[in-house]
């Protein structure tokens, strides 16, 4: 079913309207300070590579972190990784876990229907960022919690985080004041106090809110661009697209369709060319034991579960493997 040309109505749970100004806020105000990097006086290279480098590993751990490993556990990993890349999605400033994980979930449940949370088939405005300024009652309710995220608030830490509300706000600001104290220390070893000032200040607006608000767009695109605009290796019933934009910008999100073909699946990839970053990096963390039970496609999930079967009754299934 292709629904590309068909529109949506906002989700129900979103009338009457009432603005989130949670999270209205805190988008704002980021997106104007990361304004700063235009001021030449603190302007500096380092501060421009490690916005570069950060916009990859602040972004693997919302991709690798809350979305394969939380949202669709595609792979395992020891827990203090798993809370390693749960800090660094908080740094991201891209919610709570359990919020975060409800609303995916809830977005394969519902895809391109009136139920998901950020169809861009309403309007490519609200599928990109608008749908997190409007309360949605199913997001924000227990029952959705209970429903879509309880696995993940098993976890005390995680449940510590939903408890106050605001503190992904105190994790993003700690980590500014981190990188900032950082700066200016390591910056007055070779200048005056006023050159480490301008330099820590370069940083923050490069490393920290310019780089903020690359993630955010960057995973914006794979709930906007990819559910308008690419190819499609399998009818799905809803519009998820193959982008290769938002694949290359995105480290291999953008084979959206792919995805959800095969949600459980932890790499993205059906051609040889559809390459998947993600993918090749949790697979090098299973070479070191970091990552483990790296969930394949489904045929050959499928063709394991024969197999086990054949091992407990001592008859081997020999039906073809379904397409992945």
């Amino acid at each position: 079913m292709d629904t590309h040309t068909l529109a949506l109505a906002r989700p129900a749970a979103t009338e009457p309207r009432a603005l989130m100004v949670r999270y209205l806020v805190p988008i704002a105000a980021v997106h104007v300070l990361a304004l700063a990097v235009a001021i030449p006086a603190i302007f500096s290279w380092t501060a421009v590579i490690s916005c570069l480098v950060g916009v990859h590993l602040f972004g693997q751990a919302i991709t690798i972190g809350y979305h394969r490993l939380l949202a669709h556990r595609s792979f395992s990993t020891h827990r203090w990784f798993e809370h390693l890349l749960v800090l660094g999605a908080l740094c991201c400033l891209e919610d709570s876990p359990a919020r975060w994980i409800a609303t995916h979930r809830m977005h394969h449940a519902h895809s391109d229907e009136e139920e998901d949370p950020h169809s861009p088939l309403v309007a490519f405005a609200w599928g990109h960022l608008w749908w997190l300024f409007v309360r949605n009652r199913d997001l924000h309710h227990r029952s959705s919690y209970e429903r879509y995220a309880r696995d993940v608030l098993s976890d005390p830490f995680y449940m510590w985080i939903e408890k106050h509300p605001w503190s992904p706000l105190w994790f993003y600001g700690a980590h500014a004041a981190l990188v900032a104290g950082a700066s200016f220390a390591i910056a007055l070893l070779w200048g005056s106090p006023a050159e480490a000032g301008l330099f820590a200040a370069g940083m923050v607006a490069w490393a920290v809110f310019l780089r903020t608000v690359l993630v955010w767009h960057i995973t914006w695109s794979v709930n906007s661009l990819t559910h308008l605009f690419g190819y499609r290796n399998h009818e799905t019933g809803e519009n998820s697209r193959n982008n290769w934009l938002v694949a290359l910008v995105a480290c291999g999100e953008g084979w959206h369709n792919n995805h959800h073909a095969d949600p459980a699946r932890c790499s993205v990839s059906n051609r040889w060319w559809e390459i998947d970053i993600s993918h090749l990096e949790v697979k090098a963390l299973s070479v070191v034991g970091v990552t483990w039970d790296i969930v394949p496609a489904r045929a050959e999930r499928v063709a394991r579960a024969r197999q086990a079967r054949g091992a407990v009754t001592g008859v081997t299934d020999t039906r073809p493997s379904c397409p992945a």
